[in-house]
């Protein structure tokens, strides 16, 4: 039977390090040819500290993304996150550590629709047993300056609120480290602009290491450094 991860064994292996990857490589089958996505990546994160991932679109900035969240395996190499070896651990306890520690913000948003703001804020604080749920979502929602908007559905919010809430609801498990995509790819500069410093204020406040992939090299010089993904390799700017 596979252990459980708890969170107590995700502070237990805090080396200083949120993330280690040593000669990553994902090589994908279409059946027609072998495509080589990533090749010899190797990084290393330290807690607190924020990167941005910058690169033209197809050059294997997301997939990194995913691999290094442990949503996806890679053919080769290590990934060590929050002190795990996800290469050692099975499905479930991979989203055992995620659950634990990791939070995302996806340009696309990615909030349950049947769910008011409030109760999407919510919803991973009920998931860890966070007995003031409802009171620690308000107080974030009031954080991000939707406190006159949390009983409405996503559909009634626009597309910067919208984000807002995604925001409030990463940072509602105080997570180690935040990885998002994009970020403010489907906002307008304006509205951008403010999502960014909302980003980067919460994630100071709270410590967490902030890992971001972005095309927008203004919002990639906010991050404390700087690495491009140049046809599936890492590359430090």
């Amino acid at each position: 039977m596979a252990r459980q991860i708890t969170e107590a064994d995700s502070k237990k292996a805090d080396t200083g390090f949120s993330l280690r990857i040593q000669q990553l490589g994902k090589v994908v089958d279409t059946g027609a040819q072998r495509l080589t996505i990533l090749q010899a990546v190797n990084i290393e994160i330290k807690s607190g500290e924020s990167v941005a991932i910058v690169g033209a679109s197809g050059s294997g900035k997301s997939t990194l993304l995913g691999i290094m969240a442990g949503l996806d395996l890679p053919t080769t190499g290590r990934v060590e996150l929050l002190g795990h070896e996800l290469g050692a651990l099975d499905e479930d306890q991979r989203a055992a550590v995620r659950a634990q520690g990791v939070s995302f913000v996806f340009q696309n948003f990615q909030l349950l629709p049947g769910l008011t703001a409030l109760e999407n804020v919510m919803l991973p604080l009920e998931i860890r047993g966070v007995r003031n749920a409802r009171d620690e979502a308000r107080q974030l929602l009031t954080q991000v300056g939707l406190g006159e908007r949390q009983l409405h559905y996503p559909a009634q919010l626009s597309g910067g609120e919208q984000q807002r809430v995604a925001i409030a609801r990463a940072f509602a498990g105080k997570p180690a480290i935040l990885f998002a995509d994009e970020p403010t790819g489907n906002l307008d500069r304006t509205t951008g602009a403010q999502i960014e410093d909302l980003l980067f204020e919460l994630n100071q406040a709270g410590g967490t290491t902030l890992v971001l992939v972005t095309h927008d090299e203004r919002l990639a010089q906010r991050c404390q450094r700087r690495v491009h993904m140049n046809a599936g390799r890492l590359e430090a700017l």
